[in-house]
């Protein structure tokens, strides 16, 4: 067994690096991470530096990680800023760190990628191993798993890592025939409430085009980019994504890209840019130039559920957040990230504070699912 850490993706081959992405996961193929590479969405500017783990066993990839060495905890989505105050209140450094995760993707995944004849728990093992060794030598104040499944989550929880959990809001395709079918599983309250907003979208003349990403002409990209940035900048965040991204993205990944754009007459007023496996669709980012009541939920959920019943999609995860999207027909799920933290002290005093959020966690996920919109009130997992 070979161990290697890239720090450009350009030092692997493509199909090297796909045979090993099970699911057809758009998050974890080498096209999106090298077209976040490639147009400089990560980097030393917004401190995700790629150190990508490969395992090689005769010169065959049988192991691969997305790792990135972190000199901020911006767009992880699993919150670590109380611990990062904690270390420097002490007169310590939390960064840099290493995590291994999507940049900017809340979706959870495979994250200890293994050839399908390989050894998996042996080979996830030595993969975990090699990183936490990696972490040690570097003097990395810890190594973060984010969005694992469940599967590795028992292999990192069983090798000492701390487990933290969290709630997303996924909605689960029940076979329906079309919108309407959905709409009748839920309480006529909810029901009555997503038909008027879908009516008040539609009053106002908004029509909608569905677009997969080698559809999406280089002027349309560059026009979404105006929207997401004008999101985050109306929030005060950093948009690190671009229109070079999503022209590469778009180009690269085809069908598993996915661009909704809203029109008012001629004019396009908003767009929502989700992924598409053969069975998940995920809903990542969304701008408007103005204001129209419910459009919001009429271009990132409405016509994503619509899509998904279409195409015959199990799952469609929005994104993170927001527990509004309960009563549009998303049900609260746990996420699972994993933890290790190098200074002894700081990890027993990690470990104690997440006893204590764990079970909160699972309350709040509980209280939570006693809002379900369905007439069943049943848990999709």
């Amino acid at each position: 067994m070979q161990v290697e850490f890239h720090h450009s993706i350009d030092e692997l081959k493509r199909t090297e690096w796909d045979a090993l992405v099970r699911d057809d996961n758009p998050f974890l193929k080498y096209a999106f991470h090298a077209a976040l590479e490639h147009h400089d969405c990560v980097g030393r500017k917004f401190g995700w530096m790629p150190c990508h783990l490969v395992i090689r066993d005769d010169g065959r990839m049988v192991g691969l990680s997305p790792l990135y060495i972190k000199t901020n905890s911006y767009g992880e989505f699993v919150f670590d800023h109380a611990w990062a105050d904690a270390y420097q209140r002490s007169g310590m450094r939390y960064y840099p760190k290493m995590v291994c995760a999507i940049p900017y993707t809340p979706a959870y995944g495979e994250r200890l990628l293994v050839a399908p004849d390989s050894d998996a728990g042996q080979l996830r093992r030595e993969m975990i191993t090699a990183t936490k060794q990696l972490a040690i030598e570097s003097d990395f104040s810890s190594m973060h798993w984010l969005f694992t499944t469940r599967e590795e989550g028992a292999l990192l929880r069983s090798m000492g890592m701390l487990e933290r959990l969290g709630v997303q809001f996924h909605w689960h395709n029940q076979a329906y025939e079309d919108f309407d079918h959905f709409l009748a599983r839920l309480t006529a309250k909810r029901r009555k409430n997503i038909r008027q907003e879908r009516r008040k979208v539609m009053d106002a003349g908004v029509r909608f085009r569905v677009l997969h990403g080698d559809e999406v002409s280089d002027s349309e990209w560059q026009l979404f980019a105006g929207f997401y940035t004008k999101t985050f900048e109306e929030r005060y965040s950093l948009p690190t994504l671009n229109a070079g991204f999503f022209r590469e993205v778009g180009r690269s990944l085809g069908e598993q890209v996915l661009l909704i754009l809203a029109y008012d007459d001629a004019v396009c007023i908003a767009g929502a840019l989700l992924y598409r496996s053969p069975s998940v669709l995920y809903g990542r980012h969304w701008g408007a130039l103005h204001h129209y009541d419910s459009l919001h939920f009429e271009t990132c959920y409405y016509q994503g559920i619509e899509y998904a019943i279409k195409h015959g999609l199990q799952r469609f995860e929005p994104g993170a957040q927001g527990e509004h999207k309960i009563w549009r027909g998303f049900l609260p799920v746990q996420t699972r990230s994993y933890h290790w933290i190098g200074d002894p002290h700081f990890s027993l005093s990690i470990g104690d504070f997440l006893s204590r959020e764990t079970p909160a966690i699972k309350d709040y996920e509980k209280s939570l699912l006693s809002s379900s919109p369905y007439r069943d009130k049943s848990s999709p997992e």
